[in-house]
């Protein structure tokens, strides 16, 4: 695989570190601002409001921008952004800083999942799009730890000022590695009126609405594991920790092998990943009371999960076609992020208003069934397409 790719690994590794370390710092930013833990939670929010406000409005701005020059600018916005963080003097400010960073993470990963595509062979496509994320997953595995433990030593800022080196790094790795390429005026479809031109097209809301849901599925049990792992299996708090490494394990062999997969077939995988997600959280509804078996099932929950991003990603990719693709591969993400923040809620529905925290993964097992429904839809919408076409054309 070419260096380029690494460089944008680099990227999606900070872009990553910061989306999740801010869970494990809540407490130190609620004591250093004066603000309860639920307000606090609230910036993990705003980042995902952030992330699904900046697909559409970047998308629009900067249509007719080269992607090279576009990756770098989102870069300088993710550092600035992290900078703000670590010097805000408010919870507001904060607040700020950190929609104003979300900004740049569907555009990075959109147009980075375009470039990554358009640096290999057409039978590897996924592969890179997977080894981009490879950032994304190694930063759950390492870099939230690390950026935990530092701000909880040196205090929350650090954390953030560690990140602002990250996106230097990133910017120069990027700027010297990823090649060159223009801008053209046929990139208009990326400007305001290709955002109704994209989402005006069946195939892509159908990829979205499989992407949302599917990712409602992996957030509404990932959320919750710490509670169901101590309240539920009975683990100590100090196990978990260790236990979500298993889960980082399992994100980065399911995001290699889903990309693996979808480049020999991707609709299969699309299906496969699917089915694999809801079977693994339905069965984690009876692992759980076992310690052993909710180990392996936090371990094949990760690889499940990711193993549907990279297939996803592509999918869209290739509804979009053309010019389009880098605004419909960031709305896709935009999707994830959706997804993410509609999980969360629905799992804290199923824990204060239905069955309990027991039932989380039940709940949360259904959810990629829908999306799976929908799938399947696309899939014969698709396949009448092609016998209409095929009847129109009628082969000479």
């Amino acid at each position: 695989m070419p260096l380029a790719l690494y460089a944008l690994t680099a990227g999606a590794f900070g872009i990553g570190v910061t989306e999740f370390v801010i869970m494990g710092l809540l407490i130190d930013v609620s004591a250093d601002l004066g603000v309860s833990i639920s307000a606090a939670g609230l910036l993990i929010s705003g980042y995902a409001l952030g992330v699904v406000i900046g697909a559409p409005l970047l998308g629009a701005i900067a249509g007719r921008w080269s992607k090279k020059t576009l990756l770098m600018s989102l870069m300088v916005v993710f550092t600035i952004g992290n900078l703000a963080c670590a010097l805000a003097p408010d919870y507001w400010t904060l607040m700020a800083a950190r929609v104003l960073t979300a900004f740049a993470h569907a555009s990075f990963f959109g147009v980075g999942s375009v470039v990554a595509t358009s640096l290999v062979a057409p039978n590897k496509k996924a592969s890179a799009i997977a080894i981009m994320f490879t950032g994304l997953t190694v930063a759950n595995i390492l870099g939230v730890p690390f950026g935990t433990w530092l701000g909880q030593a040196y205090g929350w800022r650090s954390t953030f000022f560690a990140v602002t080196a990250i996106g230097v790094v990133a910017l120069a790795v990027i700027a010297a590695l990823v090649p060159k390429d223009k801008a053209s005026d046929d990139r208009q479809e990326e400007g305001s009126q290709g955002v109704l031109a994209v989402l005006g097209r069946r195939a892509v809301i159908l990829g979205l609405l499989t992407t949302v849901l599917s990712w409602v599925g992996v957030f509404a049990g990932f959320t919750y594991i710490a509670p169901i792992l101590t309240e539920i299996t009975g683990f100590s708090e100090a196990a978990v920790s260790p236990i979500l490494l298993v889960f980082g394990g399992g994100l980065v062999v399911g995001n290699l092998l889903g990309g693996w997969l979808a480049d020999r077939r991707l609709v299969p995988t699309v299906v496969a990943s699917l089915v694999a997600l809801s079977v693994v959280l339905l069965a984690m509804t009876a692992a759980i009371h076992q310690p052993v078996l909710a180990v392996i099932a936090i371990g094949l929950f990760g690889a499940a999960a990711f193993a549907t991003v990279s297939p996803l990603q592509m999918w869209v990719l290739q509804k979009a076609e053309g010019a389009g693709q880098g605004l419909a591969s960031s709305f896709n993400i935009a999707a994830f992020n959706l997804g993410n923040a509609i999980g969360a809620w629905l799992g804290g529905i199923v824990i204060d208003h239905g069955p309990g925290l027991g039932s989380v993964t039940l709940v949360a097992g259904l959810v990629p069934i829908a999306a799976l429904a929908v799938a399947l839809f696309a899939i014969r919408l698709d396949k009448r397409s092609a016998e209409t076409a095929a009847l129109a054309c009628p082969a000479e």
